[in-house]
């Protein structure tokens, strides 16, 4: 073959390649997180987004719903679908060059579950994973695992699918969000999404986004430094690419750097419909006390309003107690006070005490299932309006002096016990030195009476604080109380917080 003639043989077949890559290219595409098998948020509106060729129109049909939407300059476009009543299975079509089908998706009730290692802690490593991963037959359940990846800038996507709950599945999965998942599935009797993503170890800051440090006054020197990151970082890759050079590493791409796991884990699945979320965290910001309830704070604003869902519920464990070692056995305590502080400040929280199913030699606690359960309870009393369930152990609310006895009432004191039968445990008092002595503590109604014979008039009194503490005050439903003290920092009706 003479040289002419290869040339254009060579010609026409890398046309031809180019042909195919940008037919490619073109092809209509959706996020991992809206796949088969996938369940849809029942009685919302339905964002569903993708991409496609800049200027192409997009159909989707979605049962008797079908409308379409033009990819933007980006190549990304967008629509939202009318609620739907839970059930299924449906098939949802997105057609462009291409055509996408999904099939299996249900109808039901969507979670996102988050936070450091006591949420990673799969269904295998926990209490009885035998029997539970045998037990584990629910084709209505379905889990969604998003992979561990940090990154300096918010991505569009994250390599996960859906999949039915199944012995096959659920080995790996959360156990909390399984438990919790499981409870709503079989009070509600609707099907149940849980999208889990958590990564051990980490902090809260790089769960938040930037929306969150900006709507938190203690936080905006926190909120300056990574603008200013970021800023430097834009320039740096503008200056590197006007010189033909490699782009700078972007230097928030650390698993504990600010926004870096919301860019990779979180962002991505916005806007998905979705109830709430569940959020198992605290561990490494613990030495941070009051600081740690501003950070959730801006968690909880910053995933409100990313998602644009209104105030949807967010509910937290309480950390269990551990033994840390060191000289500092409040550090702990201050945390639980901050996690208290949360749910006693920002609208449509839930907070599960478990003080009783720790393991102070174990930081992480093998009973995940009544973790999930007291999660599960919150959601089914606050979210779904289950009048009869008790969801939630004692909680401080004020302290009055009688001669030498401090008198305690709480909320959720119906049927106040020792889980027991033995004398309560762990409450301190304090007098005019503000020194706290171990305290004598009797049940009288729906209040706790604490004084001690060191103290004569008493102005303070404290419980469990000590991150070894396992108490016993429970109320009638076994649900415990949580750790407080009553000279602390503490709300104003405001929704301030008010320190001593």
């Amino acid at each position: 073959m003479r040289l002419s003639a290869r040339l254009r043989t060579f010609s026409a077949a890398l046309v031809a390649l180019v042909s195919l890559a940008a037919g490619a290219m073109a092809d209509v595409k959706l996020p991992a997180v809206l796949g088969s098998g996938m369940v849809l948020q029942q009685k919302a509106k339905l964002p569903l987004w993708g991409w496609a060729d800049p200027g192409e129109k997009v159909t989707i049909t979605l049962g008797d719903q079908k409308t379409s939407a033009t990819a933007g300059d980006d190549g990304r476009w967008s629509v939202t679908l009318e609620p739907l009543e839970a059930g299924g299975p449906h098939e949802l079509t997105v057609a462009g060059k291409n055509t996408l089908k999904l099939e299996n998706i249900l109808v039901g009730e969507v979670w996102v579950c988050s936070g450091q290692s006591n949420m990673q802690w799969s269904v295998t490593q926990s209490d009885n994973p035998e029997e539970e991963i045998a037990a584990a037959k629910y084709p209505k359940i379905r889990l969604f695992y998003v992979p561990r990846v940090p990154s300096g800038t918010p991505q569009d996507d994250v390599n996960a699918q859906w999949v039915e709950c199944s012995p096959e599945t659920v080995a790996g999965f959360s156990a909390v969000a399984y438990y919790f998942g499981r409870k709503l599935h079989q009070e509600l009797d609707v099907p149940v999404g849980l999208i889990h993503t958590s990564w051990g170890g980490t902090r809260i800051e790089p769960w938040t986004p930037p929306e969150g440090f900006e709507a938190v006054p203690e936080l905006r020197e926190l909120a300056t430094r990574v603008k200013q990151q970021q800023a430097a970082w834009e320039q740096a890759r503008k200056e590197a690419a006007q010189a033909g050079q490699e782009p700078p590493k972007h230097p928030l791409t650390d698993r504990q750097d600010p926004q870096a796991l919301y860019n990779a884990m979180v962002h991505p699945l916005v806007p998905f419909a979705i109830r709430g979320a569940i959020w198992y965290q605290g561990e490494s910001n613990r030495g941070e006390g009051l600081l740690y309830h501003h950070k959730m704070k801006a968690l909880i604003r910053g995933w409100r309003e990313i998602w644009d869902r209104g105030d949807f519920p967010f509910l937290f464990v309480q950390l269990a107690p551990f033994n840390y070692g060191g000289n500092q056995p409040h550090q702990l305590p201050e945390i639980w006070e901050a996690q208290l502080l949360t749910l006693r400040t920002v609208p449509n929280t839930g907070m599960a005490v478990t003080t009783d199913i720790g393991n102070v030699a174990d930081i992480h606690p093998r009973n995940k299932q009544d973790v999930g359960l007291r999660l599960a309870l919150w959601a089914l009393a606050g979210t779904y309006g289950k009048k009869d369930v008790v969801y939630s152990g004692p909680l401080y609310k004020s302290m009055e002096i009688d001669g030498n006895k401090a008198v305690l009432h709480f909320e959720h004191a119906k049927g106040l016990a020792a889980k027991d039968d033995q004398p309560l445990t762990r409450f301190e008092i304090a007098g005019e030195d503000g020194k706290f002595v171990p305290a004598e503590a009797q049940i009288e109604g729906e209040t706790v009476v604490v004084s001690s014979e060191q103290v004569a008039k008493p102005t303070a009194v404290r419980f469990a604080w000590s991150q070894d503490a396992e108490p016993n005050l429970v109320n009638a439903a076994g649900l415990p109380a949580s750790p407080f003290r009553t000279n602390g920092p503490r709300p104003t009706p405001e929704g301030d917080i008010e320190t001593p």
